[in-house]
């Protein structure tokens, strides 16, 4: 766990993007994504590797033991907090133009946070892609538009897991 301070943590993922995706990508991996989350009474960062093949814990410890370092030199977080590497998985959340651009074709399931204009919260369909800021999905019923700040969460998925 590293040192504990008194500050606030605005900007945390952003600063260890910055500081950490050298490293991955100099490691033949992509950076899916940083998250900086609360659970419970503590902080965890999480730095969310990919690549073609399927990862190993091997490799995420390797990623763990390169940017460790660097992040207790940098010290780009003012507050405890858990470093965490691994995969985004299967679930993976989208939730930047080039996850988008990464997986358009595939299967996707989306939560809104209010209800579309059909009274709609939830849906599913094959992603066609992001264009400024505007989510299209190919569904059942025809091709479906949403603004992403509208969605809770736009995530890949398979048939048997929607929207666990």
């Amino acid at each position: 766990m590293a040192k504990a301070k008194h500050q606030a943590p605005g900007g945390a993922a952003a600063a260890v993007e910055a500081l950490v995706r050298p490293v991955v990508e100099g490691m033949g991996l992509r950076l899916w994504d940083v998250r900086f989350e609360k659970e419970g009474p503590d902080w965890f960062l999480r730095v969310l590797i990919d690549r073609d093949e399927p990862l190993d814990t091997d490799t995420c410890e390797a990623v763990s033991r390169a940017i460790d370092p660097l992040l207790d030199a940098a010290d780009p977080i003012d507050q405890s907090y858990y470093l965490e590497v691994g995969s985004p998985g299967l679930g993976r959340r989208l939730t930047r133009p080039e996850h988008f651009a990464a997986l358009t074709g595939q299967k996707c399931a989306a939560r809104l946070i209010r209800p579309d204009e059909q009274g709609r919260r939830e849906l599913e369909g094959t992603l066609q892609g992001l264009a400024e800021g505007v989510v299209t999905l190919n569904t059942a019923e025809g091709p479906v538009t949403f603004p992403l700040k509208a969605a809770g969460y736009v995530k890949l998925c398979d048939d048997e897991d929607l929207f666990g």
